[in-house]
């Protein structure tokens, strides 16, 4: 009965497939062969346009344009009306009819016209189906390659600070390679990462920031390997309503990369190479008074003649960069070709930092027969950099945290090569031997490649099966040589970890598209996924080294090592109705499972509903004058939920014992977390409706959304009380709630034959609040405690000490004139007395974000490009400062005042325990990019051009913050901890100069 019942699906697969071949093959033998070609050229200029494509609507067949836009269609089809739609990217697709029936050659030539306000753009959303965003239920954002050509930036997720609506996107470090955090309508998770899902041409990425070294909390965000010059065009998942096709994976959006393709036509070469110069764009004040005081004894006034140092000028240098691409592309109708090598190599501003990074990327789209299509793509990274640790968050070593803790009258440079301790009061490292002498190392080698399968073999009808692959190792090295300044491995240390990644995903999807009747079209979509993550890591940490060798063998080593296996599998179903052509309405379901949760919880359902009204398209509309004004106008909403995964670890669930060797005897020891096998998914469901809008003759355009997104079943590490033998334990206890609002303009104000001004302007604005937290209050201890979860406010407040303050709000000072902190009570004297108080002083998350972008065009040449970033309201945590003003340092220009007696002895150290007192307004607008190209077409490159550009990257900053940038975050990455400044690398100022031919 068994093997009856295993072959039955079988036999009727095959009955099946055998049917619908001898219908394939009826249909076959009604078609004719018919060859369609033209010219495709632009509106405006009459210019080519290469790379345009042409398909012929609900059939087989299609073409992209040569160099010189021409085109050509070879086809099967049976004689009859035809439409062809024309489209490329930044551009109003056209539609054109075509007669088939007699002659086999049709010569059909188009036009098209630039889409300025992108009101036209085709996005895929996960199903493998184009679809016009004028027709979704929900927002979705593109961001292509020339958006991203003058930025200057050297990662993906760098490129798109600014140029979307509702991401908030910080660059937490100024390393060359420093970590990107990426925020889509707000944090979504505590324990987990904040950052979104992402997907390069079908294969789901590594997006870790694994520190295999304590440097101060920087970590590389893997994003860094993927070269943006390969970049096409990306498409921002927002919303879990449009996320929730990837289930447990999307809570906190998806990032879809596309990467370049070949086309058909001659060899096409493409180089590029730029130089960049990189510096310190603000120094800090230091202090600068010639006297110190002899002792910190308030009543003793007594000082010394000093000189200080600016440590600064030796640790800080301008950095030179090259980067260089090179590409070649090409094809035939059949077999279309895209191969690119790059280098990149970056000095830090940070002397003795860098970051190299080089890659191969190759693409091969190959055409079988008239209904099958095969993709291959293959990359492969290798990059290497040089760090400096700054330290500061787990370990006391650095040359920014040194620099902090130093005393600048001490002279920083090495006597007999040995270096002198800077600091009086607590050991810290030399930041000058830290520069000279340490020697960390990071390398990662890394391929990642996609194997894909396109079918479309009956009308409407497509199958795309995708098998992506993603592989990174990375190793960390580090050393401290014996004999040093730090506080803790004055006999030196050793390190060496490694991390390898493997990540396997296999695609499914159906779809099929058609027109039931004159008034009612329908896409109807189904897919499954098999997803594996593995992960191995291993690390050794060696002391006691000998006066020789860099290797962990030349000490007293202990070794630790992890391994985890994470599964996912998945489906969804999805379908759109089309309604004369003005109503759409998505419904979708996803089902996951995943290994990460136990079997209680394992299985989890996703729905997702959306629609959209073009109000424009209704017949009263465009007959009425009101259509001048407003061309297009469309109301959308939509609803969904999502699921995350990052929230923990493959074996959180379980309670696993830590195996130990006692006197030789295998043991093991309890852990300290406890296993909650009953632990399920965060589970997130959003609500949002919005409208878009375009205005004379869509010369102006509008798009607005609001949102609201509720997490339930929060996952936050809990502590326990200590009979129960653990000291903490992952539970689903908490909630969230982020809500706000997204609005771009783009506009064309100016649109001439030698002149063009587009316009863009984005502004995004979230309120984010957290609930039902253990205690009310949660502290993090990547913010040194100070940073917490608190109910009822933003996720990661700041959380701590604050003045007292008489009746009428003024400072209440000690007998010695000092400010004191708030406790419980008050003494007979009136000053406080009792346990110290706490509460919310402030808050990182910023009121509102936005930019605003413009871009020139004058003649045929010449192009400008500005970009103004804005984030307004947040708080920042200078704990750089707080450090810097003590008397016990004293390094910063802020303790002057007591060594010039404007204060009283013993306001800093009284201030140091005020943690309200370091909070600042980390308000800020930069001019993130600006740039200025020329490029022209010299007759020896025939059809070829060249170009040059002279770009910049936070070239200025206005804001009222006291430390280096209030845009860095000593914390890394981190969900909970934002806004923490603790002598983290800045961000440089980048000035690059560029040259591009294409032949």
């Amino acid at each position: 009965m068994r093997k009856t019942l295993l072959n039955r699906p079988c036999q009727l697969a095959l009955l099946l497939v055998l049917m619908f071949l001898f219908h394939a093959g009826l249909g076959v033998a009604q078609t004719r062969d018919y060859t369609i070609k033209g010219v495709i050229t632009d509106a405006r200029t009459n210019e080519p346009i290469p790379g345009a494509t042409v398909r012929i609507s609900n059939a087989s067949g299609g073409a992209v344009a040569s160099r010189d836009g021409a085109y050509q269609i070879s086809t099967s089809l049976k004689p009859g009306k035809y439409q062809l739609t024309f489209s490329f990217i930044g551009y109003s697709p056209v539609l054109k009819d075509i007669v088939l029936g007699g002659s086999p050659l049709v010569t059909l030539d188009a036009k098209i016209a630039e889409d300025y306000l992108r009101l036209n753009e085709v996005v895929v959303t996960g199903t493998s189906v184009a679809t016009s965003r004028k027709t979704l239920g929900n927002a979705i954002a593109t961001v292509n390659a020339g958006d991203i050509a003058n930025s200057s930036a050297t990662s993906i997720d760098q490129a798109l600070a600014g140029k979307i609506s509702g991401a908030q996107i910080t660059q937490n470090s100024g390393n060359p390679a420093g970590g990107i955090s990426v925020r889509l309508r707000g944090t979504s998770t505590v324990a987990g990462s904040g950052d979104p899902l992402y997907i390069v041409d079908g294969v789901i990425v590594n997006n870790n920031s694994s520190e295999l070294l304590d440097l101060g909390g920087y970590s590389q965000n893997r994003m860094v390997d993927i070269n943006p010059n390969d970049i096409d065009h990306m498409e921002i998942i927002k919303g879990a309503a449009a996320a929730a096709i990837y289930g447990s994976r999307a809570s906190n959006g998806v990032v879809q990369i596309f990467t370049k393709k070949g086309k058909i036509g001659k060899t096409q070469f493409n180089f590029s190479s730029q130089l960049k110069v990189s510096e310190l764009r603000k120094k800090l004040e230091v202090n600068t008074y010639p006297f110190r005081f002899n002792n910190t004894l308030a009543t003793d006034l007594t000082q010394t003649a000093v000189s200080r140092y600016d440590y600064q000028d030796d640790i800080f240098r301008t950095a030179i960069g090259t980067e260089n691409n090179l590409s070649v592309s090409g094809g035939t109708e059949n077999t279309q070709y895209y191969v690119s090598g790059n280098f990149l190599g970056n000095q830090g501003i940070i002397d003795a930092t860098n970051f190299r990074r080089a890659g191969v990327r190759a693409k091969i789209d190959q055409k079988l027969n008239n209904w099958l299509k095969m993709s291959i793509g293959t990359n492969y990274i290798l990059s290497t950099s040089n760090e400096v640790p700054n330290g500061g968050i787990n370990e006391a070593y650095g040359a920014l945290t040194g620099f902090i803790f130093s005393n600048n009258y001490i002279n920083p440079y090495p006597v007999n090569g040995v270096y002198p301790s800077l600091s009086t009061a607590i050991a810290r490292t030399n930041p000058l031997e830290a520069i000279n002498r340490f020697d960390f190392q990071q390398r990662t080698s890394r391929f990642i490649g996609d194997f894909q399968l396109m079918a479309n073999p009956v009308k409407g009808l497509n199958i795309n099966y995708v098998l992506g692959y993603d592989n990174a190792t990375q190793i960390g090295t580090g050393y401290i040589p014996v004999g040093n300044t730090t506080p803790s491995y004055n006999t030196g240390y050793s390190r060496r970890a490694d991390q390898t990644t493997f990540l396997v995903n296999n695609d499914l999807n159906i779809s099929y598209q058609t027109k039931i009747n004159d008034w009612l079209e329908s896409t109807s979509g189904i897919g499954g996924t098999a997803q594996s993550q593995k992960t191995y890591q291993t690390s050794i940490t060696a002391t006691l080294l000998g006066p020789i060798g860099q290797t962990i063998n030349n000490g007293v080593s202990v070794a630790s090592e992890y391994r985890s296996d994470v599964n996912i599998l998945g489906a969804f179903a999805q379908q759109t109705f089309g309604i004369l052509n003005k109503f759409y309405i998505t419904g979708a379901a996803r089902y996951d499972e995943s290994s990460v949760f136990g079997e209680k919880f394992r299985g989890q359902f996703y729905p997702k509903v959306s629609g959209s009204y073009v109000i424009s398209n209704e017949k009263f509309w465009t007959d009425s004058k009101i259509s001048n004004v407003i061309s297009s106008f469309k109301i959308r909403s939509s609803y969904g939920q999502a699921g995350n995964l990052t929230a923990i670890g493959a074996y959180d669930k379980t309670t696993s014992y830590v195996p130990v060797n006692v006197s030789g005897q295998p043991s093991v020891t309890s852990p300290t977390l406890l296993g909650n096998p009953d632990i399920k998914p965060e589970r997130q469901t959003e609500f949002e409706v919005g409208t878009d809008m375009s205005f004379f003759k869509d010369r102006l355009s509008l798009e607005f959304s609001y949102y609201k997104k509720d997490v339930k079943d929060l996952i936050l590490l809990a502590s326990l009380a200590p009979s129960e033998g653990y000291l903490s334990q992952y539970l689903n206890i908490g909630t969230m709630t982020n809500k706000g609002i997204e609005l771009m303009v783009r506009g064309v104000p100016i649109l001439k034959d030698n002149f063009r001004w587009n316009v863009t302007a984005t502004y995004s604005r979230n309120r984010n609040q957290i609930n039902d937290i253990p205690g009310g209050v949660l502290l993090f201890a990547g913010g040194f405690s100070q940073v917490a979860a608190v109910d009822g406010q933003p996720l990661g407040t700041f959380y701590s000490t604050y003045f007292a303050r008489n009746a009428d709000g003024s400072l209440l000072l000690n007998a010695a004139g000092l400010p004191t902190t708030e406790k419980v009570g008050r003494d007979a004297n009136g000053q406080p007395s009792g346990a110290t108080l706490k509460k919310v002083i402030g808050d990182p998350n910023p009121d509102w974000i936005g930019s605003l972008i413009n871009e020139f065009n004058i003649g045929k040449h010449w192009s400008f490009r500005t970009q103004f970033d804005a984030s307004i309201g947040g708080d920042v945590f200078n704990f750089t400062k707080r450090v810097g003003d003590r008397d016990l340092y004293g390094g910063l220009v802020g303790y002057e005042k007591e060594l010039k007696g404007e204060v009283p002895k013993g306001t800093s150290a009284a201030e140091f325990a005020i943690f309200e007192n370091w909070i600042e307004d980390g308000s800020y607008v930069k001019l993130r990019e600006a740039s200025v190209s020329y490029e022209f077409k010299p007759k020896f490159l025939k059809t070829g051009s060249m170009r040059f550009s002279l770009a910049g990257r936070n070239l200025l900053s206005f804001d009222s913050y006291s430390g280096y940038d209030p845009e860095v975050n000593a914390a890394g990455q981190s969900s909970a901890v934002r806004g923490f400044d603790f002598v983290e690398v800045p961000i440089p100022r980048t000035i690059v100069a560029g040259f591009n031919i294409t032949f």
